[in-house]
């Protein structure tokens, strides 16, 4: 069981201490962080009232992670996904987190559309993506650059239609 909870600055600290490098937060978090991660970055989110922070906690209420969904103009974003035991990873957390971001954005915000951006060589967090329904959206890209490296980030939406029949 996975759920999601308010996310506050007492959290900080361990979301702080799971994030080991520029890289790490850069495929966390995309550009607007920088490294290292600090708590007056995360004051600045919380403050934000466009932006909702969650901590994800297991069935043991055991905190296994780290996501925001931020309102846009015509959508709502999911980011800042991270479940930080890699040995969490790939036992279905990452789709159930996803469907319980979207399951609360489109029950909070009267948006019709969900997005998020990833980057295009994280092949298990597209793939975790479009089985919750999500479809890439080809107009939209853009690039980081770190270590030397060019990162294209993909955009990827998903309609309230759409997630309530994959939901049924």
């Amino acid at each position: 069981m996975i759920d999601l909870f308010p996310f506050t600055i007492e959290d900080a600290s361990e979301l702080i201490s799971k994030v080991k490098d520029e890289r790490m937060l850069l495929q966390f978090a995309g550009p607007a962080y920088h490294f290292p991660l600090t708590e007056k970055q995360l004051e600045a989110d919380l403050l934000d009232e466009n932006r909702t922070l969650f901590k994800i906690m297991d069935g043991d209420h055991h905190t296994i992670g780290h996501a925001q969904i931020c309102i846009k103009e015509n959508t709502f974003l999911l980011g800042r996904i991270l479940i930080w035991d890699e040995n969490n990873r790939g036992k279905g957390y990452g789709k159930k987190v996803v469907q319980k971001l979207l399951e609360y954005g489109f029950s909070h915000f009267d948006k019709e559309t969900a997005e998020l951006n990833v980057y295009d060589w994280n092949n298990g967090a597209i793939e975790c993506y479009r089985k919750v329904g999500f479809g890439i959206d080809p107009e939209t890209q853009s690039e980081v650059n770190i270590d030397g490296e060019t990162w294209l980030s993909i955009n990827m939406k998903i309609n309230k239609t759409n997630f309530e029949l994959q939901e049924s």
